[in-house]
Protein backbone atom coordinates (compact mmCIF):
# COMPACT_ATOMS: atom_id res chain seq x y z
CA UNK A 1 0.00 0.00 0.00
CA UNK A 2 1.28 3.44 -0.89
CA UNK A 3 2.34 5.65 1.99
CA UNK A 4 1.92 8.88 0.02
CA UNK A 5 -0.53 11.33 1.50
CA UNK A 6 -0.70 15.08 2.04
CA UNK A 7 1.51 17.23 4.22
CA UNK A 8 -1.56 17.92 6.32
CA UNK A 9 -1.99 14.17 6.81
CA UNK A 10 1.63 13.77 7.89
CA UNK A 11 1.20 16.58 10.38
CA UNK A 12 -1.93 14.93 11.78
CA UNK A 13 0.00 11.71 12.37
CA UNK A 14 2.90 13.53 14.01
CA UNK A 15 0.57 15.44 16.34
CA UNK A 16 -1.86 12.62 17.07
CA UNK A 17 -2.71 11.94 20.68
CA UNK A 18 -2.88 8.35 21.86
CA UNK A 19 -5.06 7.11 24.69
CA UNK A 20 -3.52 4.16 26.54
CA UNK A 21 -6.01 2.08 28.51
CA UNK A 22 -4.51 -0.58 30.76
CA UNK A 23 -4.93 -1.40 34.44
CA UNK A 24 -1.51 -3.09 34.57
CA UNK A 25 0.65 -0.17 35.70
CA UNK A 26 4.00 -1.63 34.61
CA UNK A 27 2.76 -2.45 31.12
CA UNK A 28 1.20 0.98 30.80
CA UNK A 29 4.47 2.58 31.87
CA UNK A 30 6.38 0.56 29.25
CA UNK A 31 4.07 1.82 26.50
CA UNK A 32 4.30 5.38 27.80
CA UNK A 33 8.10 5.34 27.72
CA UNK A 34 8.13 3.89 24.20
CA UNK A 35 5.63 6.36 22.74
CA UNK A 36 6.98 9.42 24.50
CA UNK A 37 10.41 8.61 23.07
CA UNK A 38 8.79 9.00 19.64
CA UNK A 39 7.06 12.28 20.61
CA UNK A 40 3.45 11.11 20.76
CA UNK A 41 1.08 13.01 23.03
CA UNK A 42 -0.42 10.63 25.56
CA UNK A 43 -3.41 10.36 27.85
CA UNK A 44 -4.16 7.50 30.23
CA UNK A 45 -7.08 5.51 31.61
CA UNK A 46 -7.11 2.58 34.00
CA UNK A 47 -10.60 1.08 33.62
CA UNK A 48 -13.34 0.82 31.03
CA UNK A 49 -15.62 3.58 32.30
CA UNK A 50 -12.73 6.00 32.55
CA UNK A 51 -11.54 5.00 29.07
CA UNK A 52 -14.84 5.90 27.42
CA UNK A 53 -15.11 9.22 29.25
CA UNK A 54 -11.48 10.10 28.47
CA UNK A 55 -12.00 9.30 24.79
CA UNK A 56 -15.02 11.63 24.68
CA UNK A 57 -13.09 14.39 26.44
CA UNK A 58 -9.79 14.22 24.54
CA UNK A 59 -10.77 12.77 21.11
CA UNK A 60 -7.42 10.98 20.65
CA UNK A 61 -6.08 10.03 17.26
CA UNK A 62 -5.85 6.38 18.32
CA UNK A 63 -6.69 4.20 21.33
CA UNK A 64 -4.61 1.32 22.68
CA UNK A 65 -7.19 -0.66 24.64
CA UNK A 66 -6.62 -3.61 26.95
CA UNK A 67 -9.39 -6.18 26.59
CA UNK A 68 -9.56 -7.13 30.27
CA UNK A 69 -10.41 -4.09 32.34
CA UNK A 70 -12.23 -3.37 35.60
CA UNK A 71 -15.74 -1.85 35.59
CA UNK A 72 -16.23 -2.37 31.84
CA UNK A 73 -14.20 -4.68 29.60
CA UNK A 74 -12.46 -3.51 26.44
CA UNK A 75 -15.05 -5.04 24.11
CA UNK A 76 -17.84 -3.10 25.84
CA UNK A 77 -15.80 0.11 25.65
CA UNK A 78 -15.25 -0.41 21.93
CA UNK A 79 -18.97 -1.01 21.34
CA UNK A 80 -19.81 2.33 22.95
CA UNK A 81 -17.04 4.15 21.09
CA UNK A 82 -18.31 2.83 17.75
CA UNK A 83 -21.93 3.65 18.63
CA UNK A 84 -21.13 7.30 19.35
CA UNK A 85 -20.65 9.64 16.34
CA UNK A 86 -18.11 11.64 18.35
CA UNK A 87 -15.74 8.69 18.70
CA UNK A 88 -16.70 6.08 16.11
CA UNK A 89 -13.90 7.03 13.68
CA UNK A 90 -11.11 6.75 16.25
CA UNK A 91 -9.05 3.62 15.44
CA UNK A 92 -8.91 1.15 18.33
CA UNK A 93 -6.08 -1.36 18.70
CA UNK A 94 -6.67 -4.03 21.30
CA UNK A 95 -3.91 -5.05 23.71
CA UNK A 96 -4.26 -8.60 24.94
CA UNK A 97 -2.47 -11.63 26.28
CA UNK A 98 -5.12 -13.88 24.73
CA UNK A 99 -4.19 -14.93 21.20
CA UNK A 100 -7.19 -17.19 20.58
CA UNK A 101 -8.92 -16.81 17.22
CA UNK A 102 -12.37 -16.39 18.80
CA UNK A 103 -11.03 -13.57 20.95
CA UNK A 104 -9.60 -11.75 17.93
CA UNK A 105 -12.78 -12.21 15.91
CA UNK A 106 -14.87 -10.70 18.70
CA UNK A 107 -12.57 -7.69 18.86
CA UNK A 108 -12.74 -7.09 15.12
CA UNK A 109 -16.52 -7.57 15.18
CA UNK A 110 -17.02 -4.82 17.75
CA UNK A 111 -14.93 -2.41 15.68
CA UNK A 112 -11.23 -2.71 16.51
CA UNK A 113 -8.81 -2.24 13.61
CA UNK A 114 -5.98 -4.40 14.95
CA UNK A 115 -4.54 -6.47 17.79
CA UNK A 116 -1.24 -6.30 19.63
CA UNK A 117 -0.43 -9.40 21.66
CA UNK A 118 1.45 -9.12 24.94
CA UNK A 119 4.34 -9.29 25.51
CA UNK A 120 4.82 -6.98 22.56
CA UNK A 121 7.78 -5.99 20.41
CA UNK A 122 8.36 -2.21 20.50
CA UNK A 123 8.93 -1.92 16.75
CA UNK A 124 5.74 -3.83 16.02
CA UNK A 125 3.76 -1.51 18.28
CA UNK A 126 5.18 1.56 16.56
CA UNK A 127 4.57 0.12 13.10
CA UNK A 128 0.94 -0.74 13.80
CA UNK A 129 0.25 2.63 15.40
CA UNK A 130 1.75 4.54 12.49
CA UNK A 131 -0.11 2.48 9.90
CA UNK A 132 -3.50 3.10 11.49
CA UNK A 133 -2.83 6.77 12.18
CA UNK A 134 -1.90 7.23 8.52
CA UNK A 135 -5.03 5.39 7.37
CA UNK A 136 -7.16 7.53 9.69
CA UNK A 137 -5.52 10.70 8.37
CA UNK A 138 -6.29 9.71 4.78
CA UNK A 139 -9.92 9.01 5.68
CA UNK A 140 -10.23 12.45 7.28
CA UNK A 141 -8.93 14.09 4.12
CA UNK A 142 -11.62 12.52 1.93
CA UNK A 143 -14.47 12.43 4.46
CA UNK A 144 -17.56 14.56 3.90
CA UNK A 145 -18.28 16.68 7.00
CA UNK A 146 -21.33 15.51 8.92
CA UNK A 147 -24.37 17.73 8.50
CA UNK A 148 -25.58 17.28 12.05
CA UNK A 149 -24.00 17.56 15.47
CA UNK A 150 -21.83 14.67 16.59
CA UNK A 151 -22.90 15.05 20.21
CA UNK A 152 -24.98 12.08 21.37
CA UNK A 153 -26.86 11.68 24.60
CA UNK A 154 -25.27 8.77 26.53
CA UNK A 155 -28.56 6.85 26.47
CA UNK A 156 -28.64 7.01 22.65
CA UNK A 157 -25.11 5.63 22.51
CA UNK A 158 -26.06 2.72 24.78
CA UNK A 159 -29.22 2.11 22.71
CA UNK A 160 -27.26 2.08 19.43
CA UNK A 161 -24.67 -0.28 20.88
CA UNK A 162 -27.32 -2.61 22.29
CA UNK A 163 -29.39 -2.78 19.10
CA UNK A 164 -26.28 -3.52 17.03
CA UNK A 165 -25.33 -6.27 19.46
CA UNK A 166 -28.84 -7.74 19.34
CA UNK A 167 -28.92 -7.79 15.54
CA UNK A 168 -25.49 -9.41 15.38
CA UNK A 169 -26.62 -12.18 17.75
CA UNK A 170 -30.24 -12.82 16.83
CA UNK A 171 -29.60 -16.56 16.70
CA UNK A 172 -28.36 -16.72 20.29
CA UNK A 173 -29.29 -13.57 22.19
CA UNK A 174 -27.37 -12.95 25.42
CA UNK A 175 -29.37 -12.55 28.61
CA UNK A 176 -30.62 -9.10 29.60
CA UNK A 177 -27.88 -8.82 32.21
CA UNK A 178 -25.25 -9.77 29.63
CA UNK A 179 -26.53 -7.23 27.08
CA UNK A 180 -26.40 -4.58 29.80
CA UNK A 181 -22.87 -5.56 30.82
CA UNK A 182 -21.67 -5.65 27.21
CA UNK A 183 -22.95 -2.11 26.62
CA UNK A 184 -21.62 -0.61 29.84
CA UNK A 185 -24.84 -0.28 31.80
CA UNK A 186 -27.14 -2.30 34.10
CA UNK A 187 -30.42 -4.13 33.52
CA UNK A 188 -32.78 -1.53 34.96
CA UNK A 189 -31.16 1.32 33.01
CA UNK A 190 -31.12 -0.70 29.78
CA UNK A 191 -34.82 -1.51 30.14
CA UNK A 192 -35.57 2.16 30.79
CA UNK A 193 -33.64 3.24 27.70
CA UNK A 194 -35.50 0.77 25.45
CA UNK A 195 -38.89 1.90 26.76
CA UNK A 196 -37.94 5.54 26.12
CA UNK A 197 -36.57 4.90 22.62
CA UNK A 198 -38.99 2.27 21.33
CA UNK A 199 -41.94 2.08 23.72
CA UNK A 200 -41.10 -1.60 24.11
CA UNK A 201 -39.33 -3.86 26.56
CA UNK A 202 -35.96 -5.25 25.47
CA UNK A 203 -37.57 -8.66 24.93
CA UNK A 204 -40.39 -7.22 22.81
CA UNK A 205 -37.80 -5.37 20.71
CA UNK A 206 -35.82 -8.59 20.22
CA UNK A 207 -38.95 -10.49 19.18
CA UNK A 208 -39.84 -7.80 16.63
CA UNK A 209 -36.30 -7.75 15.21
CA UNK A 210 -36.36 -11.52 14.83
CA UNK A 211 -39.71 -11.47 13.05
CA UNK A 212 -38.68 -8.61 10.73
CA UNK A 213 -35.42 -10.36 9.89
CA UNK A 214 -37.35 -13.56 9.26
CA UNK A 215 -39.66 -11.66 6.90
CA UNK A 216 -36.63 -10.39 4.97
CA UNK A 217 -35.19 -13.89 4.70
CA UNK A 218 -38.53 -15.18 3.40
CA UNK A 219 -38.45 -12.46 0.75
CA UNK A 220 -34.79 -12.63 -0.26
CA UNK A 221 -33.79 -16.28 0.11
CA UNK A 222 -34.98 -19.81 -0.60
CA UNK A 223 -34.27 -20.98 2.94
CA UNK A 224 -36.93 -23.22 4.45
CA UNK A 225 -39.10 -21.96 7.29
CA UNK A 226 -37.18 -24.25 9.66
CA UNK A 227 -33.80 -22.90 8.47
CA UNK A 228 -35.01 -19.33 8.90
CA UNK A 229 -36.32 -20.11 12.39
CA UNK A 230 -32.89 -21.51 13.30
CA UNK A 231 -31.07 -18.44 11.97
CA UNK A 232 -33.15 -15.92 13.90
CA UNK A 233 -33.27 -17.73 17.21
CA UNK A 234 -36.68 -19.44 17.35
CA UNK A 235 -36.70 -22.91 18.88
CA UNK A 236 -38.52 -24.40 15.92
CA UNK A 237 -40.50 -23.58 12.79
CA UNK A 238 -43.80 -23.84 14.67
CA UNK A 239 -42.83 -21.10 17.13
CA UNK A 240 -41.65 -18.85 14.30
CA UNK A 241 -44.85 -19.47 12.31
CA UNK A 242 -47.01 -18.63 15.32
CA UNK A 243 -45.13 -15.38 16.00
CA UNK A 244 -45.15 -14.45 12.30
CA UNK A 245 -48.91 -15.10 11.99
CA UNK A 246 -49.61 -12.97 15.07
CA UNK A 247 -47.60 -10.11 13.56
CA UNK A 248 -48.64 -10.29 9.88
CA UNK A 249 -51.91 -12.28 10.02
CA UNK A 250 -50.61 -15.01 7.73
CA UNK A 251 -48.19 -17.91 7.93
CA UNK A 252 -44.62 -17.56 6.62
CA UNK A 253 -45.41 -19.99 3.80
CA UNK A 254 -48.48 -17.99 2.74
CA UNK A 255 -46.48 -14.77 2.88
CA UNK A 256 -43.84 -16.22 0.56
CA UNK A 257 -46.48 -17.61 -1.82
CA UNK A 258 -48.27 -14.27 -2.08
CA UNK A 259 -45.02 -12.38 -2.53
CA UNK A 260 -43.85 -14.64 -5.32
CA UNK A 261 -47.26 -14.72 -6.91
CA UNK A 262 -47.29 -10.91 -7.03
CA UNK A 263 -43.80 -10.94 -8.54
CA UNK A 264 -44.89 -13.40 -11.23
CA UNK A 265 -47.88 -11.24 -12.13
CA UNK A 266 -45.58 -8.22 -12.46
CA UNK A 267 -43.22 -10.16 -14.71
CA UNK A 268 -46.10 -11.09 -17.03
CA UNK A 269 -47.33 -7.49 -17.46
CA UNK A 270 -46.77 -6.13 -21.02
CA UNK A 271 -44.07 -3.50 -21.45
Amino acid sequence: MSTIYSAQGKQQVAQSGILIVDHAIEEQRTLMDLLRAHHFKLSLAFDGKQAYQRALATRPGLILLETRLPRMDGFSVCRLLKADPATRDIPVIFLTQDNQTEHRIEGLTVGAVDYITKPFEPEEVLARIRIHLELAARCKEVAVPAASSTVHHPDITVFNAATKLINERLRTIPSLSEIARMTGTHEKKLSQIFRQQTGQTVFAFIREERIQHGRKLLSDTDLSVQEIADQIGFQNACNFSTAFRERFHMTPSRFRQELRGASSETDREPA
